[in-house]
């Protein structure tokens, strides 16, 4: 018997498994907003542990998602989650 290969297109790597991520997404289980949403804002915290202004980082977030605009990413960086 062969390893399983290893599915490097998890997104969530840090929170879920690879078997969990290819299982919620062959459900249609994860929402593809909410998937972009989170990798913005590891991205920009990413950016500014490194230094980066936030203004430059959201600017950075925009060359990357061009479709989004500058308040747009603005929000996503800085939602509070309501539980």
């Amino acid at each position: 018997m062969q390893p399983a290969a290893i599915d490097t297109s998890n997104p969530l790597a840090g929170l879920i498994s690879d078997e969990v991520y290819t299982l919620l997404e062959e459900h249609n289980l994860l929402s593809d907003k909410g998937v972009r949403d989170f990798q913005i804002r590891q991205k920009f915290r990413a950016m500014r542990r490194a230094g980066v202004p936030a203004y430059d980082a959201i600017e950075q977030l925009r060359e990357a998602y061009p479709y989004l605009q500058f308040d747009t990413i603005r929000k996503i960086v800085y939602k509070v989650n309501k539980r």
